[in-house]
């Protein structure tokens, strides 16, 4: 990565695929910003990116809460005096509920943290890469599972909000483009993490019926993000697929 390692901050970066990211960012040269609700749940991935010999910097952030993202953004200037790269991927799923009998708080939730969420970091993001020189920057938006692509029944909150990640995806690497900023969007199905669950047991699909689904190893979406993190700014990878055979 040359002299300067490159800064990313990592959303989520307590668990899951966010966490596998983090790490994998830090054993390819990146310094990192960790982001998450519960700092209990940020240490142990601190503990392995500092393991990589790579700095860190651990910011407790409420993503639905615009003072709460200004502040991550602002210390992340403060402490390293650049931002390169924003793994964008809040995320929460709601219980699987009948469409007409979801409330309007269950809505909001979701669609707070996933899409609004997703919609200030990203602002923030923007106003760091517009002013550092050089100028520019990458953002990378998840959709995991695939909610984006082949939603679950009764599942109307997550799924809009995947869709809705999609779009502003689109949207942001259009805004971006004059000012060197990349955006894209990696959707994942199916990785081994404590939010896709125990996919041991039979989940409903589209039709219906039930059937037991495949994962994969979160460490090769880390991969496939770092890969994608890799490429220079005048290349992107706008949207990528990763999942195993069968999951959709």
């Amino acid at each position: 990565m040359g002299s300067s390692p490159k800064i990313a901050l990592v959303t989520g970066a307590g668990s899951g695929i966010r966490q596998c990211v983090a790490i994998a960012l830090a054993q390819n040269g990146y310094s990192l910003v960790l982001a998450g609700r519960r700092l209990e749940r940020l240490e142990p991935t601190a503990l392995e990116v500092k393991q990589a010999n790579a700095q860190v910097l651990v910011v407790p952030t409420n993503v639905t809460d615009p003072a709460s993202v200004a502040e991550l953004f602002a210390k992340t200037k403060d402490t390293f005096g650049r931002l390169d790269l924003l793994f964008n991927t809040p995320a929460m799923a709601a219980a699987a509920c009948l469409l007409e009998d979801l409330t309007l708080e269950q809505w909001k939730a979701v669609i707070d943290t996933n899409l609004t969420g997703t919609l200030l970091c990203t602002q923030q993001a923007f106003k760091i890469m517009k002013e550092q020189e050089p100028r520019g920057g990458r953002i990378i938006t998840t959709t995991a599972p695939v909610g984006a692509h082949s939603p679950r029944p009764n599942s109307a909150p997550y799924t809009a909000s995947k869709h809705g990640i999609t779009g502003l995806t689109k949207v942001t690497s259009l805004d971006g483009r004059s000012t060197n900023i990349a955006c894209g969007q990696i959707d994942i199905g199916n990785a081994a993490t404590e939010m896709a669950g125990n996919m041991s047991k039979a989940f409903r699909k589209q039709n219906g019926t039930r059937a037991v689904e495949p994962t994969m190893d979160p460490k090769d979406v880390a991969r496939a993000v770092v890969y994608m993190a890799s490429l220079p700014l005048e290349a992107n990878v706008q949207f990528m697929l990763s999942w195993r055979p069968r999951c959709l």
